[in-house]
């Protein structure tokens, strides 16, 4: 007779990417991120600093009808992207002023947003200098991992 005190073996056994899960790590350290996450297919990955690598099964999405255009439909190559799943905030506390706004300058390495994550602020550089073009986002708004959150051209 099991022990309740036994954990049930896990369903389904994947096959990890190490060569990725050294890659996200890294990024990881290069970025100053808490966390990153990485998802295939019905694999997601997510690597968070001083915690442990998992990978566990994605949740299958719904389909969308034939004729229903996809939230990101149109991607822009000056997008910055959010590199993780969280909230997103705009400015450093509530009633503060942003980060960014519409028509400003930035350089590379600005702050633009912050992604609360796991209770971890993780604050979201510009890649690259220029005028922030529009913000896709507002401040308190759930994020995807690779859903745009602003541009700047």
């Amino acid at each position: 007779m099991p022990n309740d005190k036994q954990k049930a073996p896990m369903p389904d056994k994947f096959d990890v990417d190490d060569d990725l899960v050294r890659r996200l790590s890294a990024l990881l350290n290069e970025t100053g991120l808490g966390e990153i996450e990485f998802a295939e297919g019905e694999k997601r990955i997510r690597v968070t600093r001083g915690g442990m690598a998992m990978t566990i099964p994605a949740p299958m999405a719904p389909a969308a009808p034939a004729n229903a255009a996809p939230a990101a439909a149109v991607k822009n190559e000056n997008a910055v992207t959010s590199p993780m799943v969280g909230t997103v905030y705009l400015a450093s506390q509530p009633g503060a002023k942003p980060f960014a706004v519409v028509g400003a300058k930035v350089k590379a390495g600005d702050t633009l947003a912050i992604i609360e994550a796991m209770k971890v602020m993780n604050p979201i550089k510009a890649p690259k200098g220029g005028t922030v073009a529009e913000i896709l986002v507002q401040s308190g708004q759930p994020v995807e991992f690779g859903q745009s959150l602003l541009v700047i051209e």
